[in-house]
């Protein structure tokens, strides 16, 4: 049995790419970009007016003019007008190009207009002005080659604002892996059926696979019996047509858990079995060639769904060359104990207080079987294994599952 530590490094020290696809901007949300984004012009890309109202030369105010002859209109989208004659003004509105010859906007509500023999003046009602008030420069926030988004950095809808905007219909990403979501067990009937007394509902293959899909990753789902002949064909079947396998069950000790030896015998590599680590201590993680990889989860759904946060998830975000999230930490909200030797995933309830620290409540429940308790928890706090006191305020590694 090896330390959670340990497998975490085996885990990560074994990964793989699956390739890099170009998809349309308006379905990138949550992919993995794979290419440099580069400004294809100036942002702004011109003088661009940032409020409705008149566009004057400043020097004309600062040589005290206040009222201005309005020599016309310039709107969003219209090509750029110009100032000629001193004292002259351009109504001028939001989000269009900056007048020929003016440097400064003034907002309607800071002026008069009046109108006197189809001659319209603009009156100002300000003492003082900043020359470029209410104009964006062009070229201020980012030059033509600059580089916009980088590599690596998980797609948003924020960021597709910027694909449009430089012309990107389509973008490279990172290719998702086909993945498998085998459970095993004769106690398990689909969600559809009725149990019997003896019987349950599967539910953490559903759960695996309602995640990826929220991902957005292509899955199946597969439920083998109890059946060594059978585990052993289904399983091979499976491991030629997909990527990644993510089983639930059957690596116990068990006389029916013949899912370790069945990997074996089918030249799954195993990297390790078993870890120092409460819930999921059966946890089982091999590969097949250089790009198939195995995840065998212990049935348990606590379990399942502790090593499926913990280890397959930040897995697939390097595998995807995502960069990586920084850590994130909680302060226990109370003193806690846990005595056996192990690295105990403390299912919590975390909050954020005034400071905005993650203040983390356990919330242990009735064990790694106890499904329920997952909705009033909301991420898993890591307790190390060289101690069994832990004291409330101090601070520990927490990997949250739920959205605040």
């Amino acid at each position: 049995m090896i330390s959670s530590k340990e497998a975490t490094d085996i885990v990560m020290s074994n990964l793989t790419d699956w390739g890099i696809e170009e998809v349309d901007i308006a379905k990138c949300s949550g992919r993995v970009l794979r290419e440099e984004i580069i400004a294809d012009r100036d942002f702004p890309p011109f003088d661009r007016v940032t409020m409705d109202g008149i566009a004057i030369r400043f020097e004309d105010f600062e040589s005290g003019i206040k009222a201005y002859r309005i020599a016309g209109i310039q709107m969003a989208g219209e090509k750029k007008k110009s100032l000629t004659e001193k004292g002259e003004a351009m109504e001028i509105m939001t989000g269009a190009i900056l007048s020929d010859g003016a440097d400064t906007v003034i907002r309607y509500e800071d002026i008069e207009i009046k109108s006197e023999n189809d001659v319209k003046q603009a009156l100002i009602n300000l003492s003082e002005l900043k020359q470029g008030k209410n104009v964006h420069k062009k070229g201020s926030d980012r030059k033509k080659g600059d580089l916009l988004i980088q590599p690596g950095h998980k797609l948003s809808a924020a960021d597709v604002a910027i694909l449009a905007t430089v012309g990107r219909e389509k973008v490279k990403v990172s290719r998702f892996p086909k993945v498998a979501i085998i459970s095993t067990g004769d106690e398990l009937v689909e969600v559809s059926e009725t149990p019997e007394s003896h019987q349950i509902r599967m539910s953490n293959s559903v759960m695996i696979e309602t995640k990826l899909n929220e991902l957005g990753i292509e899955n199946r789902r597969f439920h083998l019996l109890d059946d060594y002949d059978e585990l052993l064909v289904k399983i091979n079947g499976v491991l030629n047509s997909y990527d990644v396998i993510l089983m639930s069950g059957g690596v116990s000790k068990g006389k029916a858990d013949y899912v370790p030896d069945v990997l074996e015998e089918l030249g799954v590599n195993k990297l390790f079995h078993k870890v120092a680590q409460r819930p999921g201590k059966p946890f089982w993680f091999g590969e097949k060639g250089s790009n198939k990889y195995v995840f065998a989860l212990p049935g348990n759904p606590i379990s399942t769904f502790m090593c499926f946060i913990i280890y397959f998830l930040p897995w697939l975000q390097q595998c995807l060359n995502c960069k990586g999230d920084k850590d994130n930490f909680a302060v226990l909200g109370c003193d806690f104990i846990f005595n056996p030797n192990l690295t105990y995933f403390l299912q919590v309830n975390c909050r954020l207080n005034k400071a905005g620290s993650y203040i983390a409540m356990p919330k242990e429940g009735g064990g790694s079987g106890d499904l329920s308790n997952l909705v009033e928890s909301n991420g898993f706090l890591e307790l190390p294994p060289e101690k069994n006191s832990f004291k409330k305020g101090q601070s520990f590694r927490v990997s949250l599952f739920r959205n605040f």
